[in-house]
């Protein structure tokens, strides 16, 4: 069952998320420095914000949204304390932009979500929706980029085949490429006996698979 806001706060609030690594994912990073990032920009489920912060450095027009009222709190200091003040955040849902008229929706070139998909990956109706709004926000002919955990391999965090990433987005999407990568999590209290039942370390970075996948809006 799709997880109410409390549920991320108590993770920003307490220090929990695994998914929290105090930098951006390396294959963002990847991205960006191949080009792939363009225009004005979404960081959709901005968590901590590292990917907002990091393209507002570079020069970008990008703003990052949470449904996480403690993410977006979370993200402003991360922001402050690397002295980024131009790195702008909302509090915001993901599935709801779907539902609204387009004159009420803001489009982006390139959307970016970095470990939300998945979230949705075992509840149709609640992808369905999150798609709805990816194709409500994003330009004609712009780009969505999907970072999301790999059922390739036992974890913790919630897991996808590639093939949920391709019945997805079918009607009015071109999916352009979809490989095998990396995601990097740590390792938390709230993971900790999982993560030792899988043999990984006790605490720290770890490095899973994901898949990537860049999907452009017909």
């Amino acid at each position: 069952m799709t997880r109410p806001a409390d549920i991320w706060n108590s993770a920003y609030d307490n220090d929990t998320a695994p998914w929290v690594i105090g930098e951006p994912q390396p294959a963002i990073v990847e991205l960006e420095r191949d080009g792939w990032i363009r225009g004005r920009v979404l960081d959709i489920g901005c968590g901590a914000g590292e990917h907002t912060i990091l393209l507002t450095k570079l020069g970008y027009d990008v703003l990052g949204i949470d449904l996480s009222s403690s993410a977006v709190e979370f993200a402003r200091g991360n922001a402050a304390a690397q002295q980024v003040p131009a790195a702008r955040f909302e509090v915001a849902d993901a599935l709801a932009f779907g539902d609204r008229a387009p004159d009420a929706v803001p489009t982006y070139d390139t959307i970016v979500d970095s470990a939300l998909f998945h979230v949705f990956g075992t509840e149709p109706e609640a992808l369905a929706a999150y798609v709805r709004s990816l194709y409500a926000l994003c330009k004609p002919g712009g780009l969505v980029h999907v970072l999301a955990l790999s059922d390739a391999e036992p974890g913790f965090g919630p897991r996808i085949s590639d093939a949920v990433i391709r019945e997805s987005f079918d009607d009015g999407w071109e999916l352009e490429d979809l490989r095998v990568t990396k995601y990097r999590g740590r390792v938390t209290e709230s993971v900790a006996e999982e993560a030792a039942k899988l043999g990984m370390p006790e605490s720290g970075p770890v490095d899973v698979v994901a898949w990537l996948a860049r999907i452009r809006r017909i």
